[in-house]
């Protein structure tokens, strides 16, 4: 007999059982609702890519993460490591059969080689909503319109949308003659939250001197209301521009739309990838902010014009699902979806199998999750296995059934009976229970 291999799944990766499932695709559900809501059209894109499409400006740890390796071919293929380049390379690829401005949503898994941790994985699955072919104040508030809703269909609306520009922050390193160290900057900053201000601080310093990392940790500081911060930001970057005026008619929006106090403006939000060039967002629930964000993304003027010559200008933000469960489950918030079956046809007698699939199959007709038990077991064990796929009623019929002409629904929470002479008589009790 041949060794048996142990069944093992790699670190980072993960099997998901039923009840796992279950939620996670009530969650994409819930958000598919909210995102055809808003105008939203579905794509999908292949998981290998060239490498040369995928990591022509994700730059900095992203590059390092990355699953990369020759194919059969010899070819240089990488897997995608988020849904915002391959839909750049489709947008280039496809712009002449697409109507413009763009907006999709993309539902699907990314892969990370990075370092698992609560709610981050090497292998998970991105929610990500876009609009490409216009860059105005009103997309982009679109997007925070469109993270709020979505939050808000999850049953987690006590959340934070953080909201920066770059643009202001490189308007402030020029004036402070760190231009060139920007990439640099930004990148450290970002890291602020999890790294800490003194870590920050000493980064900084390493890269720009002492002085200039005060002068940064400074422009960064948080704790005033969105206009006050706003004020003070376009001060120290040098005066009024139309980065922080774009902040501004977002603001305003959100304001228009109830939608203030949900928003706040962040200068330590930067975002780690280089093809952010305005507006960035970070979301945070209220209740456990340091799992970090679980919906993040920005405007990426220039990620289409690695592949066309068309200006594609772009906005959007991305649904990290795993991590928003991670949040859900440890705020107490996570689904109790149990199973999709209401109704389980018992196999009482071999002879009838052609009944009960009958029977089945007029419930499904009538609107009503229904499945038929494949053998013919004790009644007990049956009732059991409803139970355990979350299913209401059980439906009963042998041989003195038969004879007596007449179904038998089994209400499995009351443990009681009642007896219908149809099944249309039987669907008919179970839409008035429902109702």
């Amino acid at each position: 007999m041949a060794d048996i291999i142990q069944p093992r799944v790699l670190k980072g990766f993960r099997d998901f059982l039923p009840q796992a499932e279950m939620e996670r695709a009530a969650l994409l559900e819930a958000l598919t609702t909210t995102f055809r809501s808003f105008g939203y059209v579905p794509i999908d894109t292949p998981v290998l890519e060239y490498a040369e499409i995928l990591l022509g400006k994700a730059g900095g740890e992203t590059e390092k993460q990355v699953y990369r390796f020759k194919d059969q071919g010899g070819r240089d293929v990488a897997m995608r490591f988020d849904l915002t380049v391959p839909l750049a390379r489709f947008m280039a690829e496809h712009a002449g059969e697409l109507y413009l401005p763009f907006k999709r949503y993309h539902m699907a898994k990314v892969w990370r080689g990075e370092n698992t941790q609560r709610g981050r994985y090497r292998e998970f699955m991105q929610c990500d909503f876009d609009i490409v072919g216009v860059d105005t104040a009103s997309a982009d508030f679109d997007i925070v319109a469109t993270i709020a809703a979505a939050m808000k269909s999850l049953g987690v609306s006590d959340s934070t949308i953080h909201v920066n520009h770059r643009g202001v922050f490189n308007r402030f390193l020029a004036r402070a003659g760190l231009a060139e160290k920007s990439v640099e900057t930004l990148r450290i900053v970002d890291k602020q939250s999890r790294i800490g201000e003194d870590e920050t601080r000493r980064l900084l310093a390493e890269i720009a001197g002492d002085v200039a990392a005060s002068e940064i940790l400074e422009f960064i500081r948080a704790g005033e209301g969105f206009q006050a911060t706003l004020e003070r930001m376009t001060r120290i970057a040098g005066g009024s521009n139309p980065d922080s005026d774009r902040l501004s008619e977002i603001f305003d929006m959100a304001d228009a739309c109830g939608l203030a106090s949900v928003l706040s403006l962040s200068p330590n939000i930067t975002r780690g990838l280089d093809y952010y060039t305005g507006v960035v967002f970070e979301t945070f629930l209220d209740a456990i902010p340091e799992i970090g964000s679980v919906c993040s993304g920005g405007r990426y003027n220039d990620l289409a014009s690695l592949y066309t010559k068309q200006r594609l200008p772009g906005v959007g933000a991305a649904i990290g699902l795993d991590r928003l469960l991670a949040a859900l489950e440890a705020v107490g918030k996570a689904g109790k979806t149990i199973g999709y079956t209401r109704v389980l046809v018992v196999n009482a007698e071999a002879s009838l199998c052609t009944e009960y699939q009958a029977a089945g199959a007029a419930m499904r007709a009538a609107g009503i999750a229904c499945e038929v038990f494949p053998e013919t077991r004790k009644l007990g064990g049956q009732y059991a296995y409803a139970e355990q796929k979350g299913a209401s009623f059980a439906l009963v019929r042998g041989s003195e059934e038969k004879e007596r002409g007449i179904w038998l629904l089994r209400n499995l929470a009351g443990r009681t009976n009642a007896e219908y002479s149809s099944i249309e008589a039987a669907v008919a009790a179970m839409h008035r229970q429902a109702q």
